[in-house]
């Protein structure tokens, strides 16, 4: 038997390391990504102000899988009813697969917005982000003007880093712009939070625009439905997500068992998952570690029936429910927390954040970038 894990983000590096305990000796395990490296992607936007931390937020996927093989590839497309995989150095057959490639960013067709702005999904976009905005911090500029769009937690975690990152460099006066469609930043989450986070960006000096949909950009500026034009000299573009391109884009609605048909799952951000509430699951890094829970006990349960040499027809599948203990975000040197019903912000929100991420590190077995990781977040204090 042979499990194939498409994708080593938050989902598939978890539901590898699960798998790699879980699964019977018979079985064979592999792993395919595009890199060799695991890119933890909510800390991304500490790069733009801090480039010495790439190395932080990068594990490398063979130093932290035992059992699995890693092919580094780009998938390119899913023959589901023969159970092939095509890859960009060859075919890779499976019995069972997971899909776990995350997404991509959206422009949403929105004229001129994939041609002047740039995203933040790799590491590159955040030495571009950082280049660009150091180089109009020395310009002659009277006064730079940077526009964010999308008030989603990236666009905010986004907009804080570059208030820090304008601060940094001395710069004179530097308008910080983010823009969100929805009528509240983190519009996705409670509204206590949501006043919590807007209050602290606008205390870092960003000016906060909601109700204000991007309908099209242009080399200097924005365009808004309402007809208004805000001007930027630096886009940056965080407005959303798709599904990767092996789905044409789409993400998929699956139900709580997390699969697309009897032998190939969907999860993490390629997925739109339906709970065992019935209640869509947000896409984010903890919604996705979790899944990979669900799917390592499936993909066990599958390979163990078929092992036996009896039909996997029949299995019990566990059902996913997503049981959030909290949601955290990066503003800049501060953060806000929701644990429960309460909201915190300051050295007890930052406290927390470093203590998730340490434990999320730790959990895929990179613990010394676990330990350099949380040293460098407290360096700030």
């Amino acid at each position: 038997m042979h499990v194939v894990v498409l994708g080593g983000g938050y989902a598939g590096l978890t539901l590898a390391r699960l798998l790699e305990s879980d699964l019977p000796d018979g079985a064979e395990l592999t792993l395919v990504d595009r890199t060799p490296d695991h890119l933890v992607q909510h800390e991304l936007h500490r790069v733009i102000r801090r480039p010495e931390l790439a190395d932080a937020i990068t594990v490398s996927l063979p130093a932290v899988l035992e059992r699995t093989a890693v092919r580094v590839a780009t998938v390119t497309e899913i023959d589901r009813e023969n159970r092939v995989v095509s890859l960009s150095s060859g075919d890779l057959a499976y019995d069972v697969a997971a899909i776990c490639l995350g997404a991509r960013t959206a422009y949403h067709g929105l004229e001129g917005v994939r041609e002047h702005a740039i995203p933040l999904k790799r590491l590159r976009h955040a030495n571009r982000i950082r280049k660009r905005v150091r180089e109009l911090c020395r310009s002659d500029r009277e006064q730079p003007r940077i526009v964010v769009g999308g008030a989603g937690l990236s666009g905010i975690q986004v907009a804080g880093e570059l208030a820090e990152l304008v601060r940094e460099e001395e710069s004179r006066e530097t308008e910080i712009t983010l823009l969100e469609q929805r009528e509240s930043v983190a519009p996705s989450f409670p509204p206590n939070f949501q006043r919590a986070v807007r209050e602290t960006l606008e205390a870092q000096g960003i000016e906060v625009r909601t109700r204000a949909t991007v309908s099209k950009a242009t080399d200097e500026h924005v365009v808004l439905e309402s007809g208004e034009t805000v001007p930027y000299d630096e886009f940056v573009w965080t407005g959303g997500i798709r599904g990767p391109d092996l789905l044409a884009g789409e993400r998929p609605a699956v139900e709580s068992d997390l699969r697309l048909d009897d032998r190939t799952f969907v999860l993490g951000d390629a997925a739109r998952v339906v709970d065992a509430e019935e209640e869509f699951v947000p896409a984010s890094a903890q919604s996705a570690v979790r899944e990979a829970r669900t799917v390592a006990t499936n993909v066990t349960r599958v390979v163990e029936r078929e092992l036996e040499g009896e039909s996997s027809e029949d299995v019990a599948f566990e059902s996913f429910t997503f049981d959030s203990p909290g949601w955290l975000v990066s503003v800049g040197d501060d953060a806000v927390a929701q644990v429960g019903p309460a909201v915190v912000t300051g050295r007890a929100a930052k406290t927390l954040k470093s203590t998730v991420g340490l434990g999320y590190l730790s959990s895929v077995g990179a613990t010394g970038t676990a330990l350099q990781r949380v040293r460098g977040e407290f360096d700030s204090y």
